[in-house]
């Protein structure tokens, strides 16, 4: 059939989107189970069965055969539900869709970790779930000048782990994924404020950096957003201003790239403020 310039293709909508690559997941999911061996049961007569699926799918996983694993796992969970190795399984199958590290697999691994939380509140290793969950997030984030909502969602599942998991084996790691994602979404911010200072829109630049630090202090590369804050007042004539920003940065960093100018926009700057005849002719208008 020809098609006419007028013959177009609706646009897909973000939820459905979603909608979509949720099913196709699904659908590849049922095909590779499809396609694979088949269940792997325990030999006849095994000791304790559930714990010799649990042992086998862990081997596997260890190996990142990823398939394979969850077979063991998912006829661990389907055939013995009574099993103590159950929700461990479960885990084990959000940690499958993890490896695999597709789009398809990670809105897989998604679903496993919050149904482990939703189904296993008071289990011993919720904080290793709540931690995954954000892994599984933090995996598909994107460079700081693109889309940033996954990096938003891992923030957000981090700060859940570090707030209620203390005392986690994990927590190190968790605190630093956290800071590495915070950073990834106050870079695309800083970004933003550093062009709106190259294209001159002062006021635009000065809100920006100031709502960065306030959602942000801690921001590994504060020092530019103290320094170019610095500078916007500077280039707005407001010096008094600037002054507190430059001498943050001297006084936080140690090192930093724009130590040298920062030190002499202080100098400079309280010479200016300490000169009476400067003052005179501010008020003046001179």
């Amino acid at each position: 059939m020809i098609m006419h310039s007028s013959d177009t293709m609706p646009i897909a909508t973000p939820t459905l989107r979603r909608a979509i690559t949720a099913t196709l997941a699904i659908v590849l999911t049922m095909f590779a189970v499809s396609c694979a061996s088949g269940p792997k049961r325990p030999p006849t007569g095994t000791p304790d069965p559930d714990k010799f699926l649990f042992d086998r799918g862990t081997e596997e996983l260890d190996k990142r055969h990823w398939l394979v694993a969850r077979e063991y796992f998912r006829e661990l969970i389907d055939t013995y539900p009574q099993s103590r190795h159950r929700a461990d399984a479960k885990l084990g199958v959000g940690d499958t869709y993890l490896g695999e590290g597709s789009a398809e697999s990670y809105v897989l691994a998604l679903n496993e970790f919050r149904e482990f939380l939703a189904f296993y509140p008071t289990h011993d290793r919720i904080d290793y779930a709540q931690f995954k969950l954000g892994m599984t997030h933090f995996r598909q984030m994107h460079g700081s000048d693109r889309d940033q909502t996954e990096t938003k969602e891992a923030i957000r599942e981090f700060t859940i782990f570090v707030q209620r998991h203390q005392t986690s084996k994990l927590i190190e790691e968790g605190k630093q994924r956290l800071r590495e994602a915070r950073d990834r979404l106050s870079t695309y911010e800083y970004n933003v404020g550093y062009h709106y200072y190259r294209t001159g829109w002062i006021p635009g630049a000065v809100d920006r950096f100031k709502v960065l630090l306030e959602r942000d202090p801690e921001f590994t590369r504060r020092d530019s957003v103290y320094f170019y804050l610095g500078e916007c007042f500077m280039k707005a004539s407001r010096p008094a201003e600037a002054l507190p920003y430059f001498d943050r940065l001297l006084t936080e960093f140690e090192q930093s790239e724009h130590l040298l100018e920062a030190q002499k926009r202080v100098e400079a700057i309280k010479a200016q403020l300490a000169d009476p005849s400067n003052q005179v002719k501010k008020t003046s208008g001179q």
